[in-house]
């Protein structure tokens, strides 16, 4: 049932799952919260495929007021169609939840909704994939989008969104190096490997929880994908340069600036979510790193703002997380057409209002976990374009593509999620 919850948080009352999950989790043992952990991701990562699925077996569609049962056939298809459940069991636990929703009446319903799929299993995954919506497990309006964007990469996308990530570690270099922690790792009977480009990412060879990380309750280590590691070298922060880090939530970049760089003038982390901001508290502590947390809203500096300039300023700007999905899959639920437009105007009126506080010569970084070229490269086109004072400085690398302004990391690229990085210096 703490898997039906947090599917019909998300799916029926549009709650992101990092907001739904972590209390349903709470209540649950070891095992069961391993299953119900699982059992979320996967009905959401392949959620457009299984309502397809669900289509097919349906005289009709479900009214709106019966969201929850429509969630529990999905759980009950994703066990059927993805996990060693025997078949039985799969089913029967998901009657048996129809009478734990109340709706008892539902439970025939439900139960030949199963074995029709279990009796016409070849032929309904034969249907659904001729549907690239089914085929390819996203939205039909993110899957036209991507073609556009990126005609020769497109059905890599999709496939590397719907894969697991891998769960990738930042060493804390003030600590020790990704040589020795990575000894540690032996040590403790964890195993992993150096991440290709960023200099204290490893990769894990199978994830664990957190607090089974060696010094992790020390600051010894952070879990952060390698693409959002890169941020702290590219920024190239100097001894006592003053350093903002604007939508800074939830702090893994700030705390990496100032272990690349701990003799920082002032490192200055901008948040306007109190939630996120207390979250950010924890991590700046626990890595002990020194960062003036500020709650404010980047948009509008004028509110907290004490005049004085930055030499570096590090926007990770609000965006559509697409090329994140495959960490957080309730993106191809919660993301509309419709906010990606809305997002482009909120990053232009970022970088607007953040490039007044950079000084003269300073360089502020540009970043975004999206593969959407409006929300990147255009969007630093054309602010180069009406800002004079802004000069493009080429980022040399051998990970991701160069673009005409900036380097973009597609998904699963050298096993990173997908990022965009522009570096802009003031004139």
């Amino acid at each position: 049932m703490a898997a039906m919850e947090v599917l019909e948080a998300v799916c029926c009352r549009r709650r992101s799952l990092a907001a739904a999950l972590p209390a349903a989790l709470e209540r649950l043992s070891g095992e069961e919260r391993a299953l119900a952990q699982a059992l979320c991701y996967g009905v959401l990562r392949w959620q457009p495929r299984l309502q397809c699925v669900l289509a097919h077996l349906l005289r009709r569609p479900l009214k709106a007021r019966d969201c929850d049962i429509q969630c529990l056939l999905l759980l009950g298809l994703y066990q059927l169609m993805y996990m060693r459940v025997p078949p039985h069991a799969a089913v029967s636990e998901t009657v048996n939840g129809v009478g734990q929703s109340g709706k008892s009446w539902m439970r025939g319903m439900v139960n030949g909704v199963l074995r029709n799929f279990l009796r016409r299993r070849d032929e309904v995954r034969e249907a659904v994939d001729r549907d690239e919506v089914g085929r390819y497990a996203h939205p039909r309006w993110m899957i036209d989008q991507l073609r556009s964007d990126w005609p020769d990469a497109w059905q890599s996308i999709l496939h590397a969104n719907n894969r697991h990530p891998p769960m990738t570690l930042r060493v804390n270099c003030r600590q020790s190096s990704r040589e020795t922690y990575l000894a540690g790792l032996e040590r403790a009977g964890l195993r992993g490997h150096a991440a290709a480009h960023a200099d204290s990412a490893i990769v894990l060879e199978t994830p664990v929880d957190a607090e089974r990380l060696p010094g992790f309750a020390q600051g010894a280590v952070s879990v952060q994908d390698a693409a959002a590691q890169l941020a702290a070298p590219l920024l190239d922060a100097r001894p006592g340069q003053r350093v903002l880090d604007a939508c800074a939530a939830p702090g893994g970049k700030a705390c990496h600036i100032f272990e690349c760089q701990p003799a920082v003038g002032e490192l200055v982390a901008v948040e306007v979510d109190v939630a996120r901001l207390e979250r950010m508290r924890e991590n700046v502590r626990r890595a002990a790193a020194r960062v003036t947390l500020v709650r404010g809203d980047a948009a509008a500096p004028e509110t907290w703002w004490d005049g004085q300039p930055f030499d570096r300023i590090l926007l990770d700007a609000p965006c559509s997380a697409s090329g994140v999905i495959r960490r957080n899959p309730d993106i191809k639920i919660l993301r509309e057409r419709d906010d990606i437009g809305a997002l482009i105007r909120l990053q232009s009126r970022l970088l607007r209002a953040l490039w007044p506080l950079l000084r003269p010569g300073g360089l502020l970084l540009y970043a975004t976990c999206s593969v959407f070229p409006g929300e990147n490269h255009r969007q630093v086109e054309n602010f180069l374009a009406s800002h004079r004072d802004a000069l493009a400085v080429p980022i040399a690398g051998a990970w991701g593509r160069d673009m005409t302004t900036g380097r973009q990391i597609l998904p699963g690229e050298d096993e990173m999620d997908g990022f965009y990085y522009a570096c802009i210096r003031k004139g």
